[in-house]
């Protein structure tokens, strides 16, 4: 089996080929894939080659495809692994492996969300990391690992009692949450989780300097849905005020807050979390910096004296992942929010290596189409001369992709040349 692939060489070396796969052994799956959500880490491992962590460090010899936002469907089982394993299956899959660097966009020779297919090796079959998906779209199970990150940030964040030393996971429920420079497609995703979970906080204060994409937020996200859970609702543009903490404590009654999720690697953001966190507040550091040397002021006095702690996560673990498919299977939670820019194979190269300058969320690639990167928001335009993004503008209800437009796309959008 032939695949076409987007393979990483070395730092800004990024190359779409086509070569031959192996056979799959008896323990591994060949598989299909359909959709690739294109992650800031696919960026910054292109951006640094055998340096990242998850790189091997003869990748100049060795290549390996990028890529680990993706769905797709089991074309053929090894004998050893038939089960639920069936051809013509949907799946998504848990990227990070436990016990090791090693994860699927990163390492793999012949795996990863870049490519037409690519074989499962039976290191992932063994974690149980290959889940069944069932979902109509292809997009929702790309977008399950993104929202399993989020998932998990929320569980990893804790708070403690005075003279116990238990560590009480999860975020405060009925709490005050605040969420900094969060309207990007993972913050987007962080508030659609919280707001509609079950474990929600009382008060979210969502903030960034950038008026238009929180101006987005707040007609995807409404404040009154964010009311009929329960949750109110703050939009609040720290660019336009003086004083943003201030305003922050005077929104939070004086108190400061439990839990503040930072999604930006600046430090006056992280400064600014750290200075409205409450008694026994955690903030967490969402954001993975590309500058290993990144560093920010934190409070001591009141570590010790107020128990303000911090964490940081990275990655959600399959149990996330099956969490954030539940909660979108059950229509709790809408991935479509995320996504801003569709696009074919063709496209991954040049949209990887220009992620950070390209606008919007989500950029949503379809591995067996031929399809430049197009904004959602162009598509009405560049229908008027062009049949597909007439039709595909149609079905994009309030500007979001769905489903329809997902189906349609690939039973009409042209092929991918090298496949």
């Amino acid at each position: 089996m032939k695949t076409t692939a987007l393979r990483i060489y070395g730092k800004d070396d990024l190359r779409l080929e086509t070569f031959e796969l192996p056979a799959i052994k008896d323990d591994e799956l060949l598989v299909k894939i359909v959709s690739d959500s294109l992650c800031m880490s696919s960026y910054k491992a292109a951006k640094q080659g055998p340096e990242h962590k998850r790189v091997p460090d003869d990748v100049a010899k060795n290549p390996t495809i990028l890529g680990h936002e993706f769905c797709g469907e089991i074309v053929e089982v090894g004998a050893k692994v038939k089960g639920w394993y069936k051809p013509g299956l949907k799946f998504v899959i848990q990227p990070a492996l436990s016990g090791t660097y090693n994860a699927t966009g990163y390492s793999f020779q012949n795996l990863g969300g870049d490519a037409t297919y690519g074989v499962i090796p039976a290191i992932y079959l063994e974690q149980d990391n290959v889940l069944p998906y069932e979902g109509e779209a292809f997009f929702y199970g790309s977008l399950a690992e993104p929202l399993s990150c989020v998932t998990g940030a929320t569980h990893a964040n804790y708070h403690t009692e005075l003279g116990s030393y238990i560590h009480k996971m999860e975020t405060v429920e009925n709490g005050k949450m605040a969420a900094l420079a969060s309207v990007g497609p993972m913050g987007l995703a962080l508030l659609d989780y919280v707001i509609h979970r079950k474990r929600h906080p009382k008060l979210l204060v969502v903030t960034d300097i950038d008026e238009a994409r929180l101006a987005r937020a707040a007609e995807i996200l409404t404040v009154e849905d964010a009311a009929k859970n329960g949750v109110e609702l703050v939009y609040l543009n720290t660019g336009k005020i003086d004083d943003p903490v201030a305003k922050m404590m005077e929104i939070s009654g004086g108190t400061g807050y439990d839990d503040v999720f930072v999604f930006a690697p600046v430090a006056p953001v992280v400064e600014q979390g750290d200075a409205i966190l409450g008694y026994d507040g955690c903030l967490n550091f969402f954001a993975g910096p590309s500058n290993t040397e990144f560093a920010a002021k934190f409070n001591f006095y009141d570590v010790h004296y107020n128990a303000t702690h911090i964490v940081g996560t990275s990655g959600g673990n399959t149990e996330d992942m099956k969490e954030s498919l539940e909660m979108a299977s059950k229509g709790l939670t809408n991935p479509a929010i995320l996504v801003t820019h569709i696009g074919g194979l063709n496209a991954a190269k040049d949209a990887t290596l220009n992620l950070p300058d390209i606008p919007g969320g989500k950029k949503l690639i379809y591995t067996h189409i031929d399809l430049p990167l197009t904004a959602i928001a162009e598509f009405a335009e560049l229908g008027k001369s062009n049949p597909l993004f007439a039709e595909l503008a149609g079905l994009c209800v309030d500007g979001l992709w769905s489903v329809e437009a997902e189906k349609y796309l690939l039973a009409n959008a042209p092929a991918l040349k090298a496949d």
